[in-house]
């Protein structure tokens, strides 16, 4: 199913939800922290979802542990590393790794900004070591609220000229686009892109407000864009990319079934959908697993995985040589 002249990308993969048990198993008995397991099968789950939970903020409690672990900067450094090092274990040829600085360095009273500086680090260092591409998005992570953001922008915007996009995450239905315009002001005259997660536990009018206010050039999710026709024209007619995450999508009772996800009648609509992992480690999962078994699942036929393949690389936050360069590399 998966095409073999095309890169094979992920474009929505959360850095700090991508962390191995073998890691947290290993940063817990350094620092003497109080797992609650100290094999990996037993902190499996802990860590990890097997049932679908009640609402996306019941997902995001299995971070728990993740961000435990982030004791100081050379854990954060050594998850970035460890992100790129997974990243060739699945063969992805290309991938933007998420990550929110001030929900990693809250656990633990770490500076923001040197969050985004280790992480950064351990990112570029996994790319020299492993050789694949990877672009860093910041995340403001809403559930804080904007005075929060504010800080969390200005450590990201420290390590500017080593991020490619901003992206606004958390809780959505508490916290609308409108409260962010002015931070996503600043993103865009720093010469970012713009990524939100939007649609997915509020409304199509989210996915809007996404775009026509914080100027987002790809939507995270936007599982609910069908409750309004206007919302699916202008994703159509303005090329937004759709960041479509699966399995996470069930999991988190985002819909109801695989059946029940929008992904096929996103690329039915002719919109710019992509497959995406969201937090595998969490999920259990890997991006080759969302196109050969989730999106099978979700009714796509072959050619639409490819197409929605084929999206992600049109849509990925590249230079169009970088793009050329990455299409190259598959057809040799």
């Amino acid at each position: 199913m998966i095409h073999p002249n095309l890169p094979f990308i992920d474009l929505h993969r959360h850095l700090d939800g991508s962390t191995r048990l073998e890691t947290i198993l290993d940063l817990g008995r350094k620092h003497n922290l109080p797992l609650p397991a100290w094999d990996a099968e037993s902190l499996r789950p802990h860590v990890q979802v097997t049932d679908p939970q009640p609402g996306v903020m019941a997902f995001l409690a299995k971070y728990k542990w993740l961000i435990a672990v982030l004791v100081d900067y050379d854990a954060c450094r050594r998850i970035a590393y460890e992100n790129v090092e997974d990243l060739l274990r699945e063969q992805i040829d290309y991938a933007e790794l998420r990550f929110s600085p001030w929900f990693m360095a809250e656990g633990n009273g770490l500076d923001p900004q040197g969050v985004v500086e280790a992480v950064v680090d351990g990112v570029e260092a996994g790319v020299r070591d492993f050789g694949v591409p990877v672009q860093l998005i910041g995340i403001l992570s809403r559930t804080y609220g904007p005075e929060i953001c504010t800080q969390e922008l200005q450590s990201l915007l420290a390590y500017k000229d080593h991020l490619v996009a901003v992206d606004l995450a958390g809780d959505e239905a508490r916290f609308p686009a409108r409260l962010f315009i002015d931070h996503f002001k600043k993103v865009r005259t720093a010469g970012l892109h713009v990524t939100v997660h939007a649609g997915e536990s509020d409304g199509a009018d989210s996915i809007r407000d996404a775009v026509d206010l914080l100027g987002a050039e790809r939507i995270g999710h936007a599982v609910r864009a069908f409750e309004s026709p206007a919302v699916i024209e202008m994703l159509r007619s303005r090329h937004i990319g759709i960041e479509t995450n699966l399995t996470s999508n069930v999991q988190t009772s985002t819909v109801e079934s695989f059946a029940a996800h929008p992904l096929r009648r996103f690329l039915e609509a002719g919109l710019m959908a992509t497959i995406n992992t969201d937090d595998p480690g969490i999920s259990a999962i890997t991006l080759k697993h969302e196109f050969l078994v989730a999106a099978q699942a979700a009714g796509l036929t072959r050619q639409q995985i490819q197409q929605a393949q084929a999206n992600a690389l049109e849509t990925a936050f590249l230079h169009p040589l970088d793009k050329q360069t990455l299409l190259a590399a598959k057809k040799e």
